[in-house]
């Protein structure tokens, strides 16, 4: 929870201006655009709090905005479940409220041990993005499913390489 206080401070304060704009939500035009981003993983507050399950899920990733509504992604982290994983994906955030990039990640997991025995899996999970110059913190909400993986909020922080 420490980590998620100053992000959520960051946020509510970027969202105070929201209720002044006449459009809050609008549509981000496609164009063309081009940031690499780095990330030290995830901090995840998961839902079922009597598991034992690690919140902290460091790791190194990397995303690659080619659009102004679109960018790739990739890394490795360590997973709730104490084991290792991977991923790869596509954001998708067609839609701003003031600061804020809404949209979702679909990409393929592994790792997680109850799920395809740790192998390959596809995963669609909505997020929303908030970037400032060189920082950018990602929301995610990770659904539960069955007892195969765990539901989570999950907080990333990433720092714009250029």
């Amino acid at each position: 929870m420490k980590v998620i206080a100053p992000i959520a401070g960051i946020v509510l304060a970027a969202m105070s201006g929201l209720a002044q704009a006449d459009d809050a939500f609008t549509m981000i035009e496609n164009k063309p655009d081009s940031a690499l981003w780095i990330n030290p993983g995830f901090y995840s507050y998961h839902f079922q709090r009597d598991k034992g399950f690690d919140d902290t899920n460091p790791g190194l990733g990397v995303e690659y905005r080619f659009s102004t509504v679109a960018s790739v992604t990739a890394g490795r982290f360590h997973n709730s479940d104490r084991e290792m994983s991977n991923y790869a994906g596509v954001y998708y955030q067609p839609i701003a409220w003031g600061p804020l990039r809404l949209g979702a990640v679909v990409g393929g997991f592994n790792g997680y041990p109850k799920m395809r025995d740790g192998g390959w899996f596809l995963a669609a999970i909505p997020v929303v993005t908030l970037e400032y110059e060189r920082v950018g913190v990602n929301f995610a909400i990770v659904p539960t499913y069955k007892e195969r993986l765990h539901g989570a909020f999950s907080v990333q922080l990433k720092f714009k390489l250029f």
